[in-house]
């Protein structure tokens, strides 16, 4: 469900101030037909508090601005309850109202949170957490001694909700879990592909993982890139003096899958024929990576889709789903001729390496984003289109084909995919490894480009992925 149903919820909800038992319920259902996968839970509930900040009076009044934080407690109770779960509490005797309280009054002071005070509230959600039948009244108090707090000063009320939202956030980081993930396979209406099913081509089911991903970020937004000027691959010299990325906004990183993905690219030597060895921590993170990534609804499709198509070597469960994952792109195999197992399929696609001295893989952008703020990628400009009928190449693009050095080996032409989730890539190059071909053409709508691709898959060592990428073929604008 798109981000704008819930603005106009919300208003709706702050606009007379109250949230009856009607209002409760419709909140109630919203959020259980909306299915919000985990990392979308944090940005509807600040969302809540950032509409509610907006029905706050401009005149001081008080009851006003009390009603406002009762409504927008109301909100975050029908998430919690509609979307998350308690986390078991080993211990909760130690637990003091009067002593969270005063730490309250200590944050809500100033209507500011600052690093220390928010790292003592994670303490003592920590170290001293309330029973599950007080945590409703454990949020509810900072709504009700922030009310307290609020001046005739909007500014200041505004700092007030902020405050409470950092508490309540670290009330849920803590405390809560999120209710098991299931996709709805079935799209809502306005995705491009209706009625899809699990047994539709895979250019239709590329196109919808692709509507599936909410965790993709947006162009000028949570990112912005500088193309500079295009080459052709043969072409030597660097025909742009700027990097790619102007900014990118890492909290996302903060993200289950982000995080858990960024935790796997340091894993490995960039060198084939130089033997991996995985550590216990590695294994740890591989297998982090795949619960997080399983719980948003590209790989839940994904797992469908593949189950449908290949149920002799799809496992119907997702623990053997998960092994299955872990074979095909975390085994290690040589690609070095049997000198050392030196290889995997995620360490080719995502991270890269080097062999006879050209760069071999490479096709992640999260990975060519810290890779050039580390100052070890050098992006020498896009690739100019092969068709001149083809849309100019800018920054709002999902696709480029680009080239670059790192650490001073050249990639002389590459095509990655700007902004996608990594669950989306994940779930993308598993389908066509399982079900493709080694060639997949396959048509994607971005809303603002559409991109003819070609998804090339190649397999290493019988049954694992030895690489997978996007090829473009034609693109022009939507």
């Amino acid at each position: 469900m798109a981000d704008w149903v819930f603005t106009k919820l919300y208003k709706d909800v702050f606009a007379d101030l109250t949230v009856d038992a009607t209002e409760a319920k419709e909140l109630h259902d919203k959020f259980e037909a909306a299915n919000p996968p985990p990392d979308k839970l944090v940005s509807l509930r600040a969302m809540a508090f950032r509409i509610g900040s907006e029905f706050l009076s401009t005149d001081g009044n008080k009851d006003t601005d009390v009603a406002v934080l009762r409504a927008i407690n109301a909100v975050v109770h029908a998430l919690e309850k509609t979307c998350m779960l308690p986390k078991p509490i080993k211990d909760d005797s130690a637990f003091n109202d009067e002593a969270l309280e005063d730490l309250y009054r200590q944050i809500l002071t100033d209507g500011s949170v600052d690093q220390e005070e928010s790292k003592e509230l994670l303490t003592f959600f920590q170290s001293t957490p309330p029973p599950v039948s007080k945590l409703v009244s454990t949020r509810a108090n900072a709504f009700r001694i922030g009310s307290e707090m609020l001046t005739e000063d909007k500014a200041h009320n505004v700092g007030i909700l902020r405050a409470i939202n950092v508490i309540v956030h670290t009330l849920e980081i803590t405390l809560f879990k999120p209710k098991v993930y299931v996709c709805k396979v079935e799209p809502p209406p306005t995705m491009n592909v209706s009625k899809i099913g699990v047994n539709a081509s895979i250019e239709k089911a590329v196109q919808h993982i692709w509507d599936l991903d909410v965790n993709r970020l947006t162009p000028g937004v949570d990112y912005v890139i500088d193309v500079q000027q295009g080459k052709k691959p043969y072409w030597k010299g660097d025909n742009a003096a700027d990097p790619l990325f102007v900014r990118v906004n890492e909290r996302v990183f903060r993200r289950p899958t982000y995080r858990t993905f960024i935790a796997l690219l340091d894993n490995y030597k960039a060198e084939v024929g130089a033997a991996e060895v995985v550590t216990s921590q590695e294994r740890a993170e591989n297998k982090a990576f795949l619960k997080a990534i399983m719980q948003t609804g590209p790989m839940q499709f994904c797992h469908k889709y593949c189950r449908a198509n290949k149920p002799d070597i799809v496992p119907a469960d997702q623990t053997g789903f998960i092994n299955l994952l872990h074979k095909i792109w975390f085994d290690l195999y040589s690609r070095s001729r049997g000198k050392a197992r030196d290889s995997s399929g995620f360490e080719h696609v995502f991270v890269g390496e080097i062999k006879d001295g050209q760069i071999s893989g490479f096709h992640n952008w999260i990975q060519l984003y810290l890779e050039e703020k580390k100052g070890n990628v050098d992006y020498k400009g896009y690739i100019k289109p092969r068709n001149y009928k083809d849309a100019e190449t800018n920054g709002d693009d999902h696709v480029l084909t680009l080239q670059f050095s790192w650490n001073g080996v050249d990639k002389t032409v590459g095509t990655d995919f700007i902004g996608v989730s990594p669950e989306f890539e994940m779930a993308l190059y598993t389908m066509c490894f399982l079900v493709g071909k080694e060639d997949n053409k396959v048509r994607l709508e971005t809303k603002t480009d559409i991109f003819d691709l070609n998804i090339k898959c190649y397999t290493m060592a019988r049954d694992k992925i030895g690489t997978s990428y996007p090829e473009a073929l034609s693109h022009e604008e939507a």
